[in-house]
């Protein structure tokens, strides 16, 4: 395993969850963007007990897929974590809301030595229709506020979807949270181990799903709150 990890310099991993409407496009863009940089890496699909014919979609194109029986996001991604043979991550949503081809920006900051590397909306861009107005000028922002103060954070957008990491110094962190309020615990426990944190600027365009997110504005906000403040002495 050692071995193949030295050959292999990034994995790019999406949670999944039935997204067969965009998952074969998210793929093609992170595939692409490997074969333009020449960048070594894999894309690693952490599936969630989807129904609609994910998987067979990952695999067809060309993506490495593990299935991960622990039900919610975070429970998806550390799946994917553990099963990663990339030096570096780079996680994102299979939603299209992100844009596989553009992650040079977090690959260049993960060379340069920083363990976790977040996406900037809020700097980047937020089309229209991209962001409920909800969390665009509330919840996002108060919450980030919140974990700048309680944690002396920097980071302006503690939820963006899309971010990078140092495999290894992520591992040692120790992540359990198997809800969405794994992205808040991403941040709040890196900080408190002391790792190298930079971010960069994201756009976010809106997904081209035609369900309902598996996002819950106040049931996933609340457990965002109750994390930040149980964890935070």
């Amino acid at each position: 395993m050692e071995e193949k990890q030295d050959r292999i310099e990034l994995t790019i991993l999406m949670p999944c969850l039935n997204e067969a409407e965009t998952l074969e496009t998210c793929i093609k863009k992170a595939k692409t963007f490997l074969d333009t940089t020449g960048v070594s890496g894999e894309v690693l699909i952490a599936d969630n007990g989807s129904t609609d014919g994910s998987q067979e979609i990952a695999r067809r194109n060309g993506a490495r897929v593990v299935d991960v029986p622990v039900k919610g996001y975070g429970a998806a991604l550390q799946g994917g974590m553990n099963a990663a043979l990339g030096r570096y991550v780079i996680m994102g949503d299979a939603d299209d809301s992100y844009d596989f081809l553009h992650l040079m920006p977090f690959v260049e900051k993960l060379r340069e030595g920083y363990e976790l590397v977040m996406g900037n909306r809020f700097k980047g861009g937020i089309a229209p229709g991209a962001m409920p107005p909800l969390h665009k000028y509330l919840g996002n922002p108060v919450l980030s506020f919140i974990g700048r103060v309680l944690y002396r954070s920097k980071i302006g957008d503690w939820h963006c979807g899309l971010r990078g990491y140092n495999l290894e110094a992520m591992k040692a962190v120790g992540l359990c949270t198997p809800g969405m309020e794994y992205a808040s615990e991403m941040v709040a426990k890196s900080e408190k181990a002391g790792l190298k944190i930079t971010e960069v600027p994201t756009t976010l365009s809106p997904d081209g799903r035609t369900r309902p997110p598996h996002l819950r504005s106040f049931r996933d906000g609340w457990r965002h709150l109750v994390f930040l403040l149980k964890n935070a002495f």
